[in-house]
């Protein structure tokens, strides 16, 4: 049986079958609904765990990014990563660097290259405030099998893409996809 979220914790049925063109109207109707609590409720929890941490919420999600990446990064990099100007990013890093996140080092092979790397230390105290406020994150995931399980984990990369790119269009000033019939594949391509 389908089901839907409702309030934390609560899985609810989608719905009646009804005729198929009706449900996915009715199901995408509630999507439509259920992703912007989504990402409001994301965004608030950014805030309220950078307003615990004494960061900016793009000085945090900066901090979480470069966790992700496999070494030390430029401040360019930095931009790319966040889709800020390099001004903009050069300021986050002047107040993760004061806040004693980041450091900030000559490259050994190229000494013209600032690289920017984050304080293990610093990063494990972020790490220890988010497994208390987020430890029962994985908990919502326990009732769903392998396949349910790798259906989220293709979501979150879809919506991940996604997103970066309709950020970058926004920066760009480019149009953007009109409603659901001119809705563009993740991939650029059609699906």
């Amino acid at each position: 049986m389908a089901t839907t979220a409702g309030r934390p914790g609560e899985r609810r049925a989608a719905g009646p079958p009804g005729p198929p063109g009706e449900r996915r109207a009715r199901l995408t109707a509630e999507l439509a609904v259920v992703a912007r609590r989504y990402m409001a409720s994301y965004a608030l929890l950014n805030q309220a765990l950078a307003d615990r941490l004494g960061l900016h919420p793009t000085d945090l999600q900066c901090l979480n990014l470069l966790t992700l990446e496999p070494g030390p990064v430029t401040t360019g990099r930095i931009a790319e990563l966040t889709g800020l100007t390099t001004g903009s990013a050069t300021r986050l890093v002047d107040r993760l660097e004061r806040a004693g996140y980041v450091v900030r080092a000559r490259d050994a092979g190229d000494r013209r290259l600032v690289l920017v790397a984050p304080v293990p230390e610093r990063v494990a105290e972020v790490a220890r405030v988010w497994e208390r406020v987020g430890s029962g994150w994985f908990a919502l995931f326990d009732d769903l099998d392998d396949r349910e399980l790798a259906l989220f984990v293709e979501h979150m990369r879809r919506t991940t893409e996604y997103g970066a790119e309709q950020a970058a269009r926004l920066r760009a000033g480019e149009p953007m996809p009109v409603g659901a019939g001119g809705r563009e594949a993740v991939s650029g391509q059609a699906e």
